[in-house]
């Protein structure tokens, strides 16, 4: 790609794997700033390094260690998450290209998120747990050059907590919502979401994007 092509919120191909695009600094000679998403962890590169990709129906991916499928046509229940594909914000709102948000409730077909965000039914589709029938594999550029045990162990939830302690976060850690300006402690954890003392749940690779959390204290056991 050219540098000029390049938009916060891109999905692109680099080194046989999806990533996402959160940040793009022209001034920095490694000028794309990206996500792997199968595991977030964060990568370094230029703009020719990459291609982009725009995800469509029945693709499937992996997002930190969890298989999901694209589906336009399925109906969002509370519990599920959605790949924000058309954003539309309204003011108050924080969300921008290819967001992967819980739904909190559902109305109409539209939705609010875990995060307070109103999404419309037009501006999302939803993920859909697993591998569906026919869809078509994005993870991998070429799947043929992933080894089948890298494959299994890149769907492992517990395998990115056994080896990537660093980024685990741990009850009582307090992080800063930044969009928000707020502070809270995480009260309660699942294999992949935590959930704050205020009662916002979001998924652990959303801490991992600077742009939304920033851990101001962590916690450490005794």
């Amino acid at each position: 790609m050219k540098l000029y092509q390049v938009r916060k919120g891109q999905f692109v191909f680099y080194q046989n794997e999806l990533h996402k695009v959160y940040s793009v600094k022209a001034m920095f000679k490694k000028s794309i700033h990206m996500y792997r998403l199968k595991d977030m962890k964060q990568v370094l590169t230029q703009a020719p390094e990459i291609e982009l990709y725009r995800p469509k129906h029945n693709d499937t991916f992996i997002f930190y260690g969890k298989r999901y499928t694209i589906d336009q046509y399925a109906k969002p229940n509370p519990g599920d998450y959605i790949l924000i594909v058309k954003p539309t914000p309204d003011f108050l709102d924080h969300y921008s290209l290819n967001e992967i948000e819980k739904v909190e409730s559902v109305e109409d077909g539209n939705v609010i998120t875990t995060r307070d965000n109103g999404v419309k039914h037009s501006e999302y589709v939803v993920l859909v747990a697993g591998r569906q029938d026919a869809s078509q594999e994005i993870a991998y550029y070429d799947k043929n050059l992933v080894p089948e045990e890298q494959q299994l162990q890149d769907e492992s939830i517990s395998y990115l907590a056994e080896n990537d302690d660093a980024l685990k976060p741990a009850v009582g850690d307090i992080y800063l919502d930044v969009q928000n300006n707020t502070k809270a402690m995480v009260v309660a954890m699942t294999e992949d979401e935590i959930v704050f003392g205020h009662g916002v749940r979001v998924h652990v690779a959303e801490l991992l994007d600077e742009k939304k959390y920033e851990l101001v204290y962590q916690f450490e056991a005794d």
